[in-house]
């Protein structure tokens, strides 16, 4: 099996998990999710973070009410991961909420996840009188519309019910993003627009080819007619809230476009022609790189390491001397000789978590590894930065985790080890904002469109468009350079986006090549990871 297959299928399948748990806390079943409404009293903590010294801050208001409570805090964490582009966040229920507590903060982001969530008075009273930016998502604007006798003279517009009928786009810019048309949660209808006072923002298209609109913005308040964070793909609606934030927190950011590629999952076992032949192509090209590397190359009974293979390594140190950033990418790319959750070999199987094959060949996470501890994390890594000075290599300052999996503790680790950067998509748990212990059964994956600071205090270097995989596995299809230079395009709409993928050198040279030219005739410019690093993102 080619070695990190899998990756690529991460956020859809976790997105889509959660997106069917959501169907059931909308309002289809109202009555359910406010009979069972109960404030969580373990979700009363206050969380800071956050990307310091901007002089913008984000306060992140969330449900955690009933059964499915815990949806409110995962989609405030993806909430608060994207407002870490910007400046800080500051996230609290808010059934917490007290009166001017908005006061201070750039903007504020509300997400309405549960049906009838009891608000504050305090908070509808705030956000009536507002003097900045309130994006409120989905749910219980009626409260808010209740309490304002002339919302629709003084706002323009008025909702009326959720349509459940079949939405497969968004159109923004005048570029129609996707929405999984199997996102049967339903967008917010209107009784009245009047244009002359609202600003539709973003339509959503109906199966039919109607449009009614996804956001919606008069004065101060901004509101989208659903949760952004369901079903997410690399072309999805939910690039749209992205960009909306440059609304709210950084308006005069000027239009900027770029782009970066990573070669994936070098080990002791590549082949040096290939790592070369993607290499020499890269430099022609003038085009900045990064390439991940694990040092040991594990299979059930044998062991390789990196400074074993003298090639290997020269090819490694020709990257470095021509504009390649070498990432650490784990120590061995898989955890022991037991299937995780393919064969035990490198490359293939997870290292930081577990997981297995279903009956129906979709990948299924399991939890962490049974010896998991932020010391176990950080001994593993390490026994990396070791191997690579034993090959004569400097210790990458990036890390990346094999499958983009690992947990809480593991993310710990690499924050207390002082990498300068996370470059991946990433896991995210239920019970971080609380302040509890990780909730393993709850947890989202989430990519971004730009540079953030998440949840967990790490840089994230994003990677948001893929891979190619020129066969079908776990239930995922074919993908090939069209797909990811389609991504790239939908990303234009973040005003100053990226569009970043990685890439296998064993496919060769074409595919890449390819995928390159197609995305610097959008008019990407590729960048190197150290470019996000420092000043400016």
């Amino acid at each position: 099996m080619p070695v990190s297959r899998w990756r690529r299928a991460v956020l859809p399948a976790l997105t889509a998990l959660l997106s069917a748990v959501l169907l059931l806390t909308t309002g289809l079943v109202p009555q359910a999710a406010a009979a069972s409404a109960q404030a969580n009293a373990t979700a009363q903590k206050v969380f800071t973070g956050g990307l310091a010294g901007t002089g913008r801050s984000t306060l992140v208001l969330y449900d955690t009410t009933g059964q499915w409570g815990w949806l409110g805090e995962l989609y405030a964490i993806q909430t608060a991961n994207l407002t870490g582009h910007f400046g800080t966040f500051t996230t609290m229920p808010v059934s917490a909420y007290t009166a001017g507590r908005m006061k201070g903060f750039t903007a504020v982001v509300y997400v309405g996840s549960t049906y009838d969530e009891p608000l504050p008075k305090a908070f509808l009273d705030d956000v009536r009188t507002a003097d900045r930016p309130v994006i409120w998502m989905n749910h219980n604007i009626w409260q808010l519309t209740s309490s304002i006798p002339t919302f629709t003279a003084d706002y323009g517009w008025m909702w009326s019910q959720f349509d459940y009928t079949t939405v497969e786009g968004v159109v923004y810019k005048g570029q129609e993003l996707s929405r999984d048309p199997v996102n049967a949660s339903g967008v917010m209808d209107y009784a009245t627009v009047d244009e002359t006072k609202a600003k539709v923002l973003a339509g959503a298209v109906r199966e039919n080819g109607t449009q009614i609109p996804w956001a919606i913005r008069s004065g101060k308040l901004t509101y989208i007619g659903e949760i952004p964070f369901a079903y997410t793909t690399a072309s999805d609606r939910y690039l749209v809230f992205a960009d909306l934030l440059f609304d709210a927190l950084a308006p005069q950011t000027a239009e900027r476009h770029r782009a970066m590629v990573r070669l994936e999952d070098i080990g002791p076992n590549s082949e040096p022609a290939e790592l070369m032949a993607v290499a020499r192509l890269l430099v022609a090209k003038k085009v900045p790189f990064s390439f991940g590397v694990f040092p040991v190359h594990k299979a059930p009974g044998t062991t390789v390491r990196l400074r074993q293979r003298p090639q290997v390594v020269k090819a490694i140190k020709y990257m470095l001397a021509n504009g390649g950033t070498m990432i650490m990418h784990g120590y061995t790319h898989q955890y022991t000789d037991a299937p995780n959750p393919y064969n035990g070999t490198s490359g293939d199987d997870f290292e930081f978590y577990t997981a297995h094959v279903d009956a129906n060949d979709s990948v299924i996470y399991d939890g962490p590894v049974a010896k998991d501890s932020t010391a176990w994390a950080a001994a593993r890594m390490l026994a990396s930065a070791a191997e690579f000075r034993l090959a004569g290599l400097p210790v990458p300052t990036i890390f990346e985790f094999p499958h983009y999996a690992a947990s809480a503790a593991d993310y710990k680790a690499v924050k207390n080890l002082g990498f300068k950067a996370r470059y991946e998509r990433s896991l995210y748990f239920a019970g971080t904002l609380s302040g509890t212990a990780p909730q393993y059964d709850h947890m989202a994956g989430q990519f971004f469109p730009y540079t953030v600071t998440d949840v967990y205090g790490s840089t994230v270097l994003p990677e948001n468009i893929g891979n190619i995989e020129p066969e079908a596995f776990n239930n995922h299809p074919v993908v090939l350079p069209d797909t990811l230079i389609k991504a790239a395009k939908a990303n234009l709409v973040v005003r100053d986006g990226m569009a970043s993928f990685f890439y296998h050198p064993y496919l060769g040279t074409k595919w890449l090549e390819e995928t390159i030219d197609g995305i610097k005739g959008l008019g990407y410019t590729f960048v190197s990871p150290a470019s996000l690093l420092g000043g400016r993102r």
